[in-house]
């Protein structure tokens, strides 16, 4: 019997890396000059960032320091979904950014008949906010993957390979 290979794709972040982003971030808008004064507060939560502070332009900069420091650490700025900013007690602005993690449902779908229109002999899978995609052929499962890297330029989601074997 021939053996089958298989690899999952996931779209997640490293949450250690994450929660190291935040903590310099906050060190530096403790000692930055034009930041100090401004009473900030970064708030990690499980699956959303909140930041409050004194102004539109000091929440501009401490946005700009978050999505620096989380490229500086590997992380995807796509795992930001930055809102819309709203007005918070005491004269002050708050600004919440959503992580994404997982597949959605729909998505799930379209890049599994992205793969099935390419590749006949791969079955893909959907299981929870993953697909998993197997074959007899290494190949054709390393096509598959070069098939959603060009996809991914259009996604607004990281995605990564686990698994491979």
């Amino acid at each position: 019997m021939a053996a089958s290979y298989s690899f999952d794709v996931v779209s997640d972040f490293d949450r250690q890396e994450l929660v190291n982003a935040i903590d310099q971030i906050q060190r530096e808008v403790s000692q930055r000059y034009d930041l100090k004064d401004s009473k900030t507060e970064i708030v990690l939560e499980e699956e959303e960032i909140t930041i409050v502070t004194a102004n539109d332009m000091t929440l501009k900069a401490v946005g700009d320091i978050l999505l620096q420091k989380a490229t500086k650490r590997k992380l995807s700025v796509k795992i930001f979904d930055f809102k819309d900013p709203t007005s918070a007690s005491g004269n002050r602005v708050r600004q919440s950014i959503f992580l994404k993690k997982g597949l959605s449902q729909d998505l799930a779908k379209k890049l599994s008949k992205a793969i099935r229109d390419e590749i006949k002999k791969v079955t893909v899978s959907i299981q929870g906010e993953s697909l998993r995609v197997a074959g007899k052929n290494k190949d054709e499962l390393q096509f598959a993957i070069e098939i959603l890297r060009k996809k991914e330029d259009e996604l607004d989601i990281p995605l990564q390979y686990e698994n491979y074997r």
